[in-house]
């Protein structure tokens, strides 16, 4: 694997092979935890299977975020947007000039296919862009890989096929279309907005009652008068449980079905963290299938940590961006104390 291309940062690179740090995720949070990692005088190295924040770039491409630009600052630095919310282009250019001024060493497009405990701490078995396998080894692993990835099935035939898709991007392509969207949540709700203004043909099937109650306070009633003056087409009480080459089949509460013709569907059913890459390491998760972590974020694998939503399957509506960097600082800070006080990697004490 490629060398650290800014030699004149200290503690980047590692005495013998072996990293204090390897951090799995390139997002906000794996950021965050890299610059907390270089401010500690700690070795690292972040590894991304895509671009860095690539969970941002798959946004779509005007969204804007529901937070405040401030409430998104990695490492103090400053994020001036002349939004009093941010758009994803403003975030694209941020995080691409805190990593730069930070010189943080990211090793983009380089994917983490399992991670194993080993003497010293542990073994990433990791892949690059071209297929080149390689390992990096740390003393501690800090996993930050969100959830943005992982989006959850439907589990219907016709899934799989090319007119559907998890992630929606624009909406210049599907002019004068029949777009069908599953879901009602903030991704759906920008969606059938955007596609509507655009000139698709705009329908919701949607398997509660209404529009979910979080979709975003400027969206929500914005939604609900267009769908009221029938510019969007919903179906409640509702779901898709065929996906056809022109039409979605459509089961209504009471069981009985129709074809709404659709020349393209998005599927937009929430998205889940994907840990399968920690297979083989005893990781315990609460009921909900939340992991079980310390006040610390160590996992029930010693000198494992967890940052950000990856580590919350159960309620990733409660850990974002401006929740989860601080939580790669407290891990960090806890990694330090562990290495600079010689403290094996042992058992961990957790909380649920």
């Amino acid at each position: 694997m490629s060398s650290n291309p800014n030699p004149d940062i200290p503690n980047t690179e590692p005495t013998g092979g072996l990293y204090d740090v390897a951090i799995v995720g390139g997002g906000p949070v794996g950021l965050a935890a890299g610059i907390a990692c270089k401010r500690a005088g700690l070795s690292y190295v972040i590894l991304e299977k895509g671009c860095v924040v690539n969970a941002i770039f798959d946004y779509p491409t005007d969204m804007t975020f529901f937070t405040t630009a401030p409430e998104l600052e990695i490492g103090g630095h400053p994020f001036v947007s002349p939004f009093d919310k941010p758009k994803r282009t403003d975030a694209l250019q941020y995080y691409r000039k805190v990593t730069q001024a930070e010189a943080l060493n990211v090793r983009q497009y380089t994917r983490v296919d399992r991670v194993h405990a080993a003497p010293a701490g542990f073994t990433l078995e990791v892949e690059a862009q071209d297929g080149t396998q390689g390992v990096v080894e740390a003393r501690r692993v800090i996993v930050a890989t969100g959830y943005y990835d992982s989006p959850v099935p439907l589990g219907i035939p016709g899934e799989d096929s090319e007119n559907v898709s998890h992630y929606y991007t624009e909406a210049h392509p599907f002019f004068g279309l029949n777009v069908t969207i599953i879901g009602a949540g903030n991704s759906a709700a920008d969606a059938a907005l955007d596609l509507m203004n655009a000139g698709a043909n705009v329908t919701l099937v949607v398997r509660a009652d209404g529009i979910k109650p979080t979709v975003k306070y400027w969206v929500k009633p914005n939604l609900e008068n267009r769908i009221k003056e029938g510019r969007i087409q919903a179906y409640f009480n509702s779901q898709v449980v065929e996906i056809l080459a022109d039409s979605v089949r459509v089961q209504r509460e009471d069981g009985t079905t129709f074809l709404l013709p659709t020349h393209f569907t998005f599927a937009m059913t929430g998205y889940l963290p994907d840990l399968s890459f920690l297979a083989g390491l005893d990781l315990q998760t609460q009921p909900d299938d939340c992991l079980v972590l310390s006040e610390h974020h160590e996992s029930t694998v010693a000198g494992l940590f967890v940052a950000g939503s990856a580590g919350y399957a159960g309620r990733t509506n409660q850990v974002f961006i401006e929740n989860g960097r601080i939580h790669a600082e407290e891990a960090v800070a806890e990694i330090a104390r562990q290495l600079v006080s010689g403290q094996p990697r042992g058992t961990a004490s957790v909380r649920s």
